[in-house]
């Protein structure tokens, strides 16, 4: 399979995960994000430890230890922007803050081809980059980054309208933060960057700290199975009840969306260890899924300037395929 067939079910996978995310989070719960984070460390631990014995750089303490440390920029960084998302939720729709935070896909390009610039290995990725490709991702970037201005734009109107009736003011709760709200997203596309960037050098064979796509989706799983457990073991404290995973309405909401998130990060790994500088900005692009399924699901309203920026991202993916179809037929 190729990079754009792998970035391409990433981008479905996470934009699915967006939608349940969503849907399994409550308003009104101030741990809401925290119960989404067990949820998400108990899936991917799960897969993390049915991967191990296939571990690349071999199956004991001392490799597994000297990767979690080549790995901990990149995971801590992972973590601590979803995390955030997740709280983020509760106050903005999913049509206004998925766009904003996948910003990142852009930003991170860019930090990538200083590094590779840096260390001398660029010329090795430019070669990735034809006419096509070029004019795919920018396009997708344009998109993208547009439907952030656009979400921003309409959140900060939204935030400021004066409610009229007690219907108005309850409809408006989520955004009692006003403009503040927005640096949940903001703060998520920042450390995704950083995550995102960590993950195409890390991945990178050139750079020396290669690790395979295998340890990463171990270490990354193990990582995050650490932080449920603390949101778990911090939720039992301040609430002194335990919270249960397993009933239905958690399993049907916060379960899938940790599954889809999981599935979508299976193939974002291998898209990532073959072209970072293509697959990156391509794979943010999940914001545009979505927003089509708020819109079709959650009953999200969307503009004529959020579907022309969705239409062009379309239009990006498919520039991008053309390209790389093209290429296997020589």
């Amino acid at each position: 399979m190729s990079w754009f067939i792998f970035a391409l079910i990433a981008t479905l996978g996470w934009g699915c995960a967006d939608l349940f995310y969503k849907m399994g989070t409550d308003e009104t719960d101030k741990h809401s994000h925290l119960k989404i984070a067990v949820w998400v460390g108990l899936v991917m631990g799960i897969v993390a430890l049915i991967l191990l014995p296939f571990s690349e750089s071999g199956f004991n303490v001392k490799s597994l230890v000297i990767n979690a440390l080549k790995y901990t920029p990149a995971s801590l960084a992972y973590i601590i922007s979803m995390v955030v998302g997740y709280a983020g939720l509760r106050y903005l729709e999913v049509s206004i803050i998925s766009p904003i935070q996948n910003a990142s896909g852009a930003f991170s390009m860019i930090a990538m081809m200083i590094f590779f610039l840096i260390t001398g290995t660029i010329n090795d990725d430019l070669g990735d980059f034809s006419i096509l490709n070029i004019i795919g991702t920018v396009i997708i970037i344009a998109g993208v980054v547009a439907l952030a201005i656009v979400e921003n734009r309409l959140s900060r109107k939204e935030a400021n309208e004066v409610a009229k009736s007690d219907d108005e003011k309850k409809k408006n709760r989520k955004y009692q933060f006003g403009a503040l709200a927005l640096l949940f997203p903001i703060i998520y596309c920042l450390f995704d960057t950083i995550g995102t960037a960590a993950d195409g050098i890390i991945l990178d064979e050139e750079t020396g700290l290669g690790l395979g796509e295998i340890d990463v989706l171990i270490l990354y799983g193990l990582t995050f199975l650490l932080a449920g457990i603390v949101c778990y073991i911090y939720m039992l404290i301040k609430t002194k009840k335990a919270y249960n995973p397993f009933a239905l309405k958690e399993l049907r909401t916060k379960g899938s969306a940790a599954c889809f998130e999981e599935f979508g990060q299976i193939f974002y790994v291998f898209a990532m260890a073959s072209k970072p500088m293509l697959a990156a900005p391509m794979i943010a692009s999940y914001c545009i899924v979505s927003v089509i399924l708020s819109r079709i699901f959650l009953k999200e309203k969307l503009k004529a300037s959020q579907y022309a920026c969705v239409i062009a991202v379309i239009v990006g993916i498919v520039i991008l395929g053309i390209n790389e179809g093209l290429g296997e037929m020589e």
